[in-house]
């Protein structure tokens, strides 16, 4: 393929001129812009003000997410851009497989469609991209250093299509706008995936430059911390894959209304759900919240239909909550310590002790103004002085 600065010297002054804005717009704003929505736009107008009768234009990349498997830009002349999810399920890769996407990233080759006479079954966008009238569609791969990978396409309902000068424009800005697409998705992915793994705060914390063994970060939060009850004997005869799809159950009753509410999932350990609500400066509204969640989730619990059937108990605590980075050398975790949270994770386990669903320390009924029922002051293990410990209703 000719080189991009060939490309470049064979383009007309004035489609030069734009060229080089173009490039200079994608390698240095846009890659550092917050909404790639805006770089999208912008990156058509230029294409457009150099007179390529762009009329549709997407980006595509392949994401590192636990609900999704590609994020999609599309641009429309005079209709603007919008965003795009392609949700992870049994079926994802079907729509993939039948596009001319499947063919790029296998050949690493653009795919060039003059549209009147290529057949409906070629790909599976063929019959749409002809019902609105396009005439020429282009498909170009971006191959990343991660290792995930991208695509632009370009559309025309231009009668003539695109002509080869403008394709050959095409070609010689496609490196800063690869360029661009690769930083932008980059950047995404190592918060996506660091929010999977380590939860909302605590990947703002990293890539912020908390990656330092020793240093902590405190926060008055409501502390929620949930336990499968008897998880050992119902899993004991099943197998992995079992046992995980209970788990998976088992947090899918959980989570979603800690999340709902305004809380944050920040360890998954085993059947154990470890949560915090920040507070902000009402804290009985904070406590409130944590509640509702609690009882939503042990809601969920009691209603689900599955088999095999489970309970779990909750314990709630308002405290102070220690991110922190624990390990040696190169492996460290970020983790949430401190009394307060151990005093969570103990209240929960007199969950199944005492066949109580739901416990909330002292602390946390006088923030929210709870009425209870005292199981009396109890020896917690780990702590030095006992906890009062109050059953509340689910209701």
């Amino acid at each position: 393929m000719t080189q991009t600065p060939d490309l470049l010297l064979q383009l007309p002054p004035a489609r030069l001129q734009v060229a080089l804005r173009l490039i200079s717009y994608m390698l240095e704003e846009g890659r550092t812009a917050a909404d790639p929505d805006q770089v999208l736009e912008k990156m058509c107008s230029l294409i457009r003000a150099s007179g390529v009768p762009l009329q549709r234009a997407a980006s595509i990349v392949q994401l590192l997410h636990a609900e999704a498997v590609a994020s999609a830009r599309f641009w429309e002349h005079g209709k603007g851009s919008r965003s795009e999810l392609f949700p992870f399920n049994e079926g994802s890769g079907d729509g993939y497989a039948r596009s001319p996407a499947a063919d790029v990233h296998r050949t690493g080759e653009w795919v060039v469609l003059w549209l009147p006479e290529t057949p409906d079954d070629r790909y599976g966008i063929v019959p749409d991209l002809k019902a609105e009238g396009y005439t020429h569609y282009i498909m170009a791969p971006v191959f990343m250093g991660i290792g995930t990978a991208g695509i632009f396409s370009f559309s025309t309902q231009s009668a003539e299509g695109f002509s080869d000068e403008d394709i050959r424009f095409l070609r010689a800005v496609f490196p800063a706008l690869a360029a661009c697409q690769e930083v932008l998705s980059t950047a995404r992915t190592m918060k996506e995936v660091l929010r999977i793994y380590v939860g909302e705060e605590p990947q703002r914390r990293i890539l912020s430059g908390d990656v330092h063994r020793g240093e902590v970060m405190r926060i008055r939060s409501a502390i929620l911390f949930a336990d499968m009850r008897r998880f050992t004997e119902l899993t004991a005869g099943m197998s992995a894959e079992q046992a995980t799809g209970l788990l998976n159950a088992y947090y899918d009753c959980i989570v979603p209304p800690v999340e709902a509410a305004g809380g944050e999932v920040l360890k998954l350990i085993g059947d154990g759900i470890l949560a915090v609500f920040r507070a902000g400066e009402d804290w009985s509204q904070t406590c409130a919240q944590a509640l509702a969640a609690a009882r939503d989730g042990l809601a969920r619990v009691a209603a689900r239909a599955g088999q095999p059937r489970f309970e779990a108990g909750i314990a709630l605590h308002f405290g102070e909550a220690a991110f922190g980075n624990v390990g040696s050398g190169m492996r460290l975790d970020y983790t949430v310590i401190g009394r307060d949270v151990n005093l969570a994770a103990r209240v929960a386990e007199l969950c199944g002790a005492k066949d109580e669903p739901l416990l909330v320390s002292s602390e946390f009924r006088a923030r929210a103004g709870l009425e209870g029922r005292s199981l009396g002051a109890i020896s917690l293990k780990g702590l030095r002085s006992q906890e009062e410990v109050f059953a509340v209703p689910l209701k």
